[in-house]
């Protein structure tokens, strides 16, 4: 059985081929190409990582990042569905670890930034597996928020998860997989409720999230 992770790369990849190259994503600035050139270079071009977090090898890593857009995009979709056989991720746990929320934000960042949009229904496994990353990386991921931050997810899954411990608290209420995108930095496209000063809400809507 596939996991949550590498069905969701093969969503992703569905949507790149549906939408084209050209389309904008909600990763300000990139399109579906840069996107996909993205997940390409994660996945076979580990050189290209420290690029992402130290400015000093940007300039490296955007050359890695230019070279593999300027493929064919059918090529790049097919190396985005196809990581390589030496990839660790071959490995179902370390696959669900490190991709899961990988694709699923992803994925939500193309069709997302389409008109239209709604929300997928997402199934168990899938739900189960984001349920868990939030709460490995919900605190990590909402440490620069000015005001405390409660995440009640809806249905069954996870218990309240205060990711910010600070006043005043916000309350943020939704489906796990909406939960995900906020705490990623996608707070304007995450379908979720709010319960807190207004203010309050507003620089939680606000906040600069992520790594």
């Amino acid at each position: 059985m596939s996991t949550p992770a590498t069905e969701e790369r093969q969503r992703f990849a569905d949507e790149l081929l549906a939408v084209g190259p050209d389309v904008d994503t909600l990763c300000e600035g990139w399109t579906a190409r840069d996107l996909a050139a993205h997940v390409v270079a994660r996945d076979r071009r580990p050189d290209a990582v420290p690029g992402v977090l130290v400015t000093a090898f940007a300039g490296y890593t955007q050359k890695i990042l230019d070279g593999i857009a300027a493929k064919d995009w059918h090529e790049i979709v097919r190396l985005v569905r196809e990581p390589p056989v030496w990839h660790p991720t071959r490995i179902d746990a370390v696959d669900r670890f490190m991709n899961t929320v990988e694709f699923f934000v992803h994925l939500e960042d193309v069709r997302r930034a389409q008109p239209d949009w709604e929300p997928r229904e997402l199934d168990d496994r899938l739900t189960a597996d984001l349920a868990g990353a939030l709460g490995r990386m919900a605190k990590l991921l909402t440490r620069k928020s000015p005001v405390g931050l409660t995440l009640v997810p809806t249905g069954a899954v996870g218990d309240p998860i205060v990711a910010k411990r600070a006043e005043p608290m916000v309350t943020i209420s939704g489906p796990v997989g909406e939960l995900v995108l906020f705490v990623f930095g996608r707070q304007a496209h995450a379908r979720v409720e709010f319960d807190g000063d207004p203010t309050a809400v507003e620089q939680a809507r606000t906040a600069n999230f992520g790594l």
